[in-house]
């Protein structure tokens, strides 16, 4: 079992080491939207060369990071965390010297590969150094400190933008790996599931399910020609979408065994997920543009506006993680999508001359106070819901789902509401599409409220029942034999 505590001097350098490695990756899913405008200038890009300027990480990122939380289940977690690390900041480097657009787009697909060996592999090894007693708290603080990389990430890509350049958003990156690296070797214990040792790899599912998002995606964002290479690419991407699903049911090792969902518990919470960042990901994406084109403010103080969900996030995530432990995650699941929706409704006062104080701070401080009540809660119920031998899988594929919606979302959005390829540039036009963009994130945040408030489970503290326990809690993952406060 398990036996690091929290308070120990190893159990602090793995949190660090996680959160380090985690918050490059997530860095990257955020800092880049603040740097689109000027990318897009200094490029000579247009709309959809910068949604693939996103896209392109997200597609290997949610496409591969199932196979590399199996890989680390069985070759060694800390051994992919590193692995991962290594790649993503030789990626990175390759994007800070990109010399146009498609160099730029095509070495973030390689950064997308590096976040997929690294990110299951940063929560995976939390869930399997921690004593039982300490892990719901370990997962707070890397949930929390993971935010806040998100959060962080507009303020330091426009202070980055406005200063060195866009390209440092990139090279950032290499410092980072360089302190994370030696303390992943000399901290972090070596931890595998030891599930399969046949040596065999899914490699057509992780191709087709890659494939899939790619296909897709490149069908949203050029949908706007509505030609027939955009109607058969759509088609494709369903079929292969379909073929993925075939091609892990039947596999004698797939790496996304479909018995992983046999738990209503991470099916919910799974579905949950889809909605919530599919929000989260159309929000980030548009609202950095919104500040810079509609309302005209410089990439610094874009960023700068969103550090309050940083600073929401920093304080209050470790106890909303501590408070799902105590009264079970459906109440979280429940009202935190409920409150970032209502920060998202709020957002449509923003626009041309909009003050911070009056329409910006309002909209945020209400967003954050929804991330800090669902995003503890949302990871840790996951990871609960299966064996401690699957914990590398159950995070990548919710990963995976929280990659894919994102990836989507940001495809999707400028399509539905109506965005030009130079929507961009113009600030009328972009303000009024941004808009109704925040009217469909709201939506889809408050249809993954009801989706928790109707499926996701709550047990009861002492709770010793088969079905209980067949779901887990948050606490300690079932299995263990182990029945505590809070437990089912």
């Amino acid at each position: 079992m398990p036996d690091v505590r929290l308070a120990s001097p190893q159990g602090r350098w793995i949190v660090l080491t996680t959160v380090l490695g985690s918050s490059m990756a997530m860095l990257d899913s955020t800092v880049v939207n603040v740097a689109l405008p000027r990318i897009g200038r200094d490029l000579d890009a247009g709309l959809a060369a910068l949604q693939w300027t996103v896209n392109a990480y997200m597609v290997t990122l949610a496409g591969l990071i199932l196979l590399g939380g199996s890989l680390g289940d069985r070759y060694g977690r800390r051994k992919v965390f590193v692995v991962g690390v290594i790649w993503f900041a030789s990626a990175s480097l390759l994007c800070g010297i990109a010399p146009n657009a498609g160099v730029l787009v095509a070495s973030r697909a390689l950064q997308g590969i590096g976040g997929a060996l690294l990110t299951p592999g940063s929560l995976a090894l939390i869930q399997a150094s921690f004593h039982p007693d300490d892990r719901a708290r370990a997962v707070g603080l890397w949930s929390g400190f993971g935010g806040i990389g998100a959060a962080v990430g507009p303020f330091l890509g426009g202070w980055l933008v406005d200063g060195p350049g866009w390209r440092w958003v990139f090279l950032l990156n290499v410092p980072l790996a360089l302190l994370c690296v030696p303390v992943a070797v000399r901290h972090v214990p070596e931890s595998a599931g030891g599930a399969r040792t046949s040596g065999r790899f899914d490699v057509t599912g992780a191709a087709l399910g890659a494939l899939a998002l790619a296909l897709v995606t490149y069908a949203l964002i050029e949908a706007r020609q509505g030609s027939l290479v955009v109607v058969v690419t759509a088609v494709a991407g369903v079929a292969a979408g379909v073929a993925f699903v075939a091609v892990e049911r039947r596999g004698a090792e797939p790496m996304m065994p479909l018995d992983i969902f046999r738990s209503r518990q991470f099916t919910a919470v799974n579905l949950v997920t889809l909605c919530v960042y599919a929000a989260f990901g159309g929000f980030f994406f548009l609202t950095a543009l919104q500040l810079q084109v509609a309302v005209g403010w410089s990439p610094l103080a874009a960023g700068t506006a969103l550090l309050p969900t940083t600073v929401l996030m920093l304080l209050f995530s470790a106890r909303s993680g501590a408070l799902a432990a105590r009264i079970g995650p459906r109440v979280p699941l429940t009202v935190g999508p409920l409150l970032c929706a209502a920060g998202m409704l709020l957002m449509l006062r923003v626009g041309p001359g909009a003050s911070y104080a009056a329409d910006v701070l309002p909209a945020l401080l209400v967003l954050g106070c929804g991330m800090v009540t669902l995003v503890a809660p949302l990871t840790a119920t996951v990871l609960a819901a299966v064996d401690t031998a699957r914990a590398g899988l159950a995070s990548g594929v919710n990963n995976a789902a929280a990659r894919a919606a994102g990836l989507i979302a940001v495809a999707a959005l400028p399509l539905l509401a109506g965005m030009g390829p130079d929507a961009y540039r113009t600030p009328d036009a972009f303000d009024g599409a941004f808009h109704r963009a925040m009217l469909m994130c709201a939506g889809v945040l408050v249809v993954g409220a009801g989706i928790a408030c109707a499926t996701v489970r709550s047990p009861a503290p002492g709770c010793a029942c088969p079905e209980c326990h067949t779901h887990g809690s948050i606490t300690t993952p079932p299995l263990e034999g182990r029945l505590e406060q809070g437990d089912p």
